[in-house]
């Protein structure tokens, strides 16, 4: 009677390996998952901008700050709540790093001095370069071939 027995004479090792096939599978679904929410999360403050006819998207990357002034006069540099007492300093090191551009995005319900004050600010600093953020007010034109109505133009 010839029993198969082993190399280790019947007793059983355990199994010290991992499969990793199953780590990687989740990663890369966690890793898709970041890539389509991230450009969402980086929307910023909510304001309702200003329309006007020409306007170009802000540039891509993470080379620029946005300075937002909210309808009740709250500022924020990018995501961050700042007062207005210390703008000034976290301008300067925006002057210091010499890397970064910065863009003015007003609610158009701001009044036009608290808005002409932080653009004095930001002068004051010796930032020369700004931009204005401004949404299209150019509506969408209707679809080819679309009827309209008796009586309109």
């Amino acid at each position: 009677m010839g029993a198969s027995v082993g190399k280790d004479g019947g007793k059983r090792g355990y199994l010290a390996e991992i499969n990793v096939t199953p780590f990687v599978d989740v990663m890369l679904v966690l890793l898709i998952i970041f890539m389509v929410t991230a450009p969402m999360l980086t929307q910023g403050v909510d304001v309702d901008l200003p329309k006007t006819r020409s306007v170009r998207t802000l540039p891509a990357g993470s080379d620029h700050l946005v300075l937002t002034v909210k309808k009740d006069g709250g500022l924020y540099l990018d995501e961050y709540n700042v007062p207005f007492e210390d703008l000034q300093n976290h301008l300067l090191n925006l002057v210091v790093n010499q890397k970064k551009q910065l863009y003015l995005r007003a609610d158009q319900e701001v009044p036009y001095g608290i808005v002409v004050k932080v653009m004095g600010e930001i002068k004051s600093v010796g930032i020369e370069k700004l931009g204005i953020v401004a949404e299209s007010s150019e509506e969408k034109a209707p679809a080819a071939g679309a009827a309209q109505q008796p009586g309109k133009p």
